[in-house]
């Protein structure tokens, strides 16, 4: 390893809020990130925590029972990954705010995104919330509290009541919730300090605030997971926080779940890019001027949305961006020994990784993500749009009023039964693999989102084809006199 990295603790972000791996998964997975660099996890539960009591509606199906986190504790113990939970207490609230029970909390009624501050109710939700993460995290030494893109702040009817009020605004307003928050958190447990991700506060006037009381009581955590992030910006960003009196500072990069929604497979390269600039910003500063950094994974752009990377298939990334980290760049030595420790035979940096995707927990899945994701709506177009017999001869033109030359049955049938049988026997295999390592509804979604669509219309046109290709027999036409001469 040449020199040191500037970053002494490398978290590694798991978003469960969407496809959240079994603890079975995780038990072999923690000791594969300690491997590869990392001490610590960013856990953000969101529905997967097992809320008690009133909170109890807040659970997903199959979220973590209060033993299976007391062993994810004990697993990351086991691998020296020191864990910090994060709790959105502000806005991204609709795993809370979309029951009804809380759906009055709301800042603007239609939205289930961000939480209303002017209402007592709505701090003490939070501060329940916080209080039994912490209940079963007796040994955090800080806790994430989100508060990141609070849209619609000061959009609500109170807040718009409170902002015609001379000296408000909504910078005051979102100051307020976070120093409440923080305050909750200090007086529970003083011995843990909030995280905040700072995109609420960057474009704050600074006297606002460093009079605002909130600098002495979080650290900002700040996030940029763009491959041409601006190093010079970034460190003008921190020489205000530390202006205004943050005594420590994060950051967060992403090794995947920033490249698109829908996205399947990390592209590498970006990912590479955005630590790259990160160490820049953390070169230009004085060791140690950031506390650490957040590779980010994540899993869904919000509640609502579809699943982006599953986490096996964002391991290469994030291998090789912690590695990249650990030799102050990706140079020979740190891809020798990403592919050693992922068992890959060469770590493509263009394209996602097509054979021999390596020997790594969730290998195969990565593998067999990457064929769906590359080939397989590609097949079904091809010859669903590009295959000159059924284009000429079955367009659906034909298929909606059966209609077929008998001859083309034989060049199109055989083809789109190949191509089903391929696909469904590589789909079941994945679905065995993803089924070890997630739970039913996550397979469920992944599998519609991604396989369903292009399997359907394969399955589609067979069933066209079978209802043309046996045609009824045509009504007997009246035949001649037997004994008439030909």
């Amino acid at each position: 390893m040449s020199g040191s990295t500037p970053f002494k603790m490398r978290l590694v972000h798991l978003d469960l809020k969407g496809a959240p791996p079994k603890v079975s998964y995780l038990s072999e997975i923690f000791p594969l990130f300690r491997a590869l660099g990392a001490n610590g996890l960013l856990i953000e539960y969101e529905d997967m925590f097992p809320y008690e009591g009133p909170l109890r509606l807040l659970r997903a199906k199959y979220a973590y029972s209060p033993s299976e986190i007391k062993e994810i504790l004990h697993l990351a113990g086991l691998n020296e990954l020191e864990v910090i939970p994060l709790v959105q207490t502000f806005g991204h609230m609709e795993f809370v705010l979309k029951h009804a029970a809380f759906a009055h909390l709301r800042e603007v009624g239609p939205f289930p995104c961000t939480l209303n501050p002017h209402e007592a109710e709505s701090l003490a939700l939070v501060g329940a919330m916080i209080d039994q993460v912490l209940e079963l995290h007796p040994g955090a030494r800080w806790l994430h509290v989100g508060c990141d893109e609070v849209y619609y702040l000061g959009e609500g009817e109170a807040s718009r009541r409170w902002l015609q009020q001379e000296q408000n605004s909504t910078g005051k307003l979102c100051l307020s919730h976070m120093r409440a928050v923080a305050s909750h958190v200090q007086t529970r447990r003083p011995s843990v300090t909030p995280l905040v991700w700072d995109d609420m506060l960057r474009d704050l006037p600074e006297d606002q605030l460093a009079a605002s009381g909130v600098p002495q009581l979080v650290e900002p955590v700040l996030w940029d997971y763009a491959a041409d992030l601006d190093v010079h910006g970034k460190v003008l960003l921190m020489q205000k926080y530390w202006r205004c009196g943050f005594p420590r500072l994060w950051a967060a990069s992403a090794f995947k779940g920033a490249t698109g929604p829908s996205q399947a497979v990390p592209p590498i390269k970006h990912h590479l890019k955005n630590h790259v600039q990160w160490l820049q910003v953390a070169g230009s500063r004085p060791t140690d001027s950031l506390q650490g950094i957040i590779l980010t994974g994540w899993q869904r752009y919000d509640h609502f949305s579809v699943l982006c990377e599953l986490l096996p298939a964002g391991v290469p990334s994030l291998a090789a961006c912690l590695q990249l980290l650990l030799h102050g760049g990706f140079d020979g030595d740190a891809k020798a020994k990403v592919e050693n420790l992922l068992g890959i035979s060469n770590l493509e940096m263009m394209d996602p990784v097509r054979e021999g995707a390596g020997s790594f927990p969730g290998s195969n899945i990565l593998a067999l993500v990457t064929q769906v994701s590359l080939h397989l709506r590609s097949s079904v177009d091809a010859l669903l749009e590009g295959n000159t017999y059924v284009i000429g001869w079955f367009s659906p033109y034909h298929r909606r009023r059966k209609l077929i030359h008998p001859v083309m049955v034989q060049h199109i049938q055989p083809a789109a039964l190949s191509l089903l049988a391929q696909w469904s026997t590589l789909v079941q295999e994945l679905e065995v693999a993803l089924q070890l390592a997630f739970y039913p509804d996550a397979v469920e979604e992944w599998l519609e989102e991604n396989v369903h669509p292009s399997l359907r219309r394969l399955q589609a046109l067979l069933q066209d084809l079978s209802e043309v290709a046996t045609p009824p027999s045509p009504p007997t036409s009246p035949g001649r006199d037997a004994a008439q001469d030909p």
